[in-house]
């Protein structure tokens, strides 16, 4: 790229002709009005509360399956022998999938200070948030008596049988419940900074009260940003083995089985890679609108869509490379259940889920992800994502289903057909999650102000001429 072309678009470095990662003549102040305006603005725009809506109307819809499942128990579902596995745990692992970008760009992203990760960090650890919660409540309503759950838990002085700790199941409650409490203080611990200056900032004594009391006395002083510091490092530490452990105990709940298609090695690492290519998918649905209702795009810029592009394209080829391991380990095998599970898989009555799921997940993405010019259109980059994450929900209804409903024994195979209340249950928790994260943008700063300041620096334009003299 010429000299005369990076001077002509400020949005670009002229050192490196990559856009930066905030646009540029931003100062400390405009970036504070900015965030906190949309927070503590007393006019809620009406276009939240059309989203809120639609929200609240799929948390009903979910209230009214899981009510329905308690009265009538599982059989509700399109549960069946030998598909004793369906939407339940399909949604589980997706959801929880989903959870893991986050993490990715909190923690991890902040031990190799990355600061591109900065002005999407904050929705992105909330997304996770919100993501666990729907997740967690799948292991509570899939074994038909959610008021026993506590028995998952080693309580000794209400157990008279502890927990099979041998059961994957188990150590899905310990990975899940781990995950979660780290997430919710790393979450915390990072909006502390941002709530004293709300508070500072706030007119309504409702508002300066909630917080003050969520800010813990922050005053910005040398004392309080070591702390912070040293506690965020210690939360980013202890975070970032989770994006790894996390998603491969879920993958043990097949690994550890003897069933045809679910014990592989390989589903370890597969599983975390396209964890964190479904969660990034989720982010770019998220972030891409956001930008464009509250007028973001100063602050989250093309260059955060172009290199969440880059992770998933990465993470999508090694999502491809096991989906490769597992047709090959089929052939190499020799072993006849191995290779027809793969056949009916492929080729089955429900062959249609493979061909859509290798559609979703590779063809479209990894052909396309490899231009900047698609990388860097808005429009095309959330279908895309919406596409990747369906994609990646029907990978899990392949290894679940399509693993099932054919077993050893013929006279035993069925089908799997989900009813009514598995959709209501899927489209619920989606409401819910939507729910969530629209209170969250409404409520608390949706993108952290201290760290964004950091930026600032970066973000001023070099004159022409010491460009040309550097060139």
């Amino acid at each position: 790229m010429s000299t005369t072309e990076l001077t002509k678009d400020p949005r670009r470095d002229p050192a490196t002709g990559e856009y930066r990662v905030i646009a540029p003549g931003q100062t400390f102040k405009s970036i504070t009005d900015k965030i906190s305006q949309i927070v503590l603005t007393p006019h809620t725009p009406l276009g939240w509360f059309a989203y809120f809506v639609i929200a609240g109307g799929g948390s009903v819809t979910l209230l009214v399956a899981v009510s329905w499942l308690f009265l009538r128990g599982v059989g509700i579902w399109g549960i069946t022998v030998p598909v004793a596995w369906g939407f339940a745990i399909i949604n589980f692992v997706w959801w929880i999938g989903i959870g893991h970008a986050g993490t990715l760009i909190s923690a991890i992203l902040l031990l190799f200070k990355q600061q591109w990760r900065n002005s999407i960090s904050r929705f992105a650890e909330a997304m996770t948030i919100f993501a666990v919660m729907c997740a967690a409540l799948f292991p509570l309503i899939h074994v038909g008596r959610p008021w026993l759950g506590y028995w998952m838990l080693p309580l000794p002085f209400t157990m008279t049988v502890w927990p099979q700790f041998r059961s994957p199941l188990e150590w899905d409650v310990f990975a899940v419940s781990t995950y979660a409490t780290i997430s919710i203080v790393f979450w915390y611990v990072g909006m502390i900074p941002d709530f004293g200056t709300l508070r500072d900032r706030a007119e309504s004594k409702i508002a300066q009260y909630f917080y003050g009391l969520l800010s813990w006395g922050w005053r910005g002083s040398v004392r309080h940003w070591v702390r912070y510091e040293s506690a965020s490092l210690l939360l980013s530490g202890l975070a970032t083995p989770l994006v790894l452990s996390v998603h491969t105990v879920i993958s043990f709940d097949f690994a550890v089985a003897i069933l045809p298609g679910w014990h592989t090695t390989i589903f370890p690492p597969y599983f975390v890679a396209g964890a964190i290519y479904s969660g990034f998918a989720m982010v770019l649905t998220l972030a891409i609108p956001l930008r464009k209702y509250y007028h973001l795009e100063a602050l989250v810029t093309d260059r955060h869509i172009d290199n969440m592009g880059k992770i998933m394209l990465a993470t999508g080829f090694i999502v491809a490379y096991g989906y490769g391991m597992e047709a090959f380990m089929a052939w190499y095998s020799a072993n006849h259940w191995e290779a027809f599970t793969f056949w009916n898989r492929a080729f089955g009555p429900m062959g249609w889920s493979y061909w859509a799921l290798i559609t979703c997940n590779l063809l479209i993405p990894l052909t396309t992800l490899w231009s900047r010019k698609l990388r860097n259109n808005m429009t095309y980059m959330f279908i895309l994502s919406l596409i990747v994450n369906t994609g990646m929900w029907l990978e899990r209804f392949v290894i679940i289903v399509t693993s099932l409903y054919r077993d050893y024994l013929p006279s035993s195979w069925g089908t799997y057909r989900a009813t009514k209340w598995d959709y209501m249950t899927l489209a619920g928790t989606l409401g819910f999650f939507l729910f969530m994260f629209l209170l969250f943008v409404r409520f608390l700063p949706m993108i952290p102000m201290f760290e964004v300041k950091l930026l600032v620096p970066g973000s001023r334009i070099t004159p022409k001429k010491t460009v040309e003299a550097g060139d």
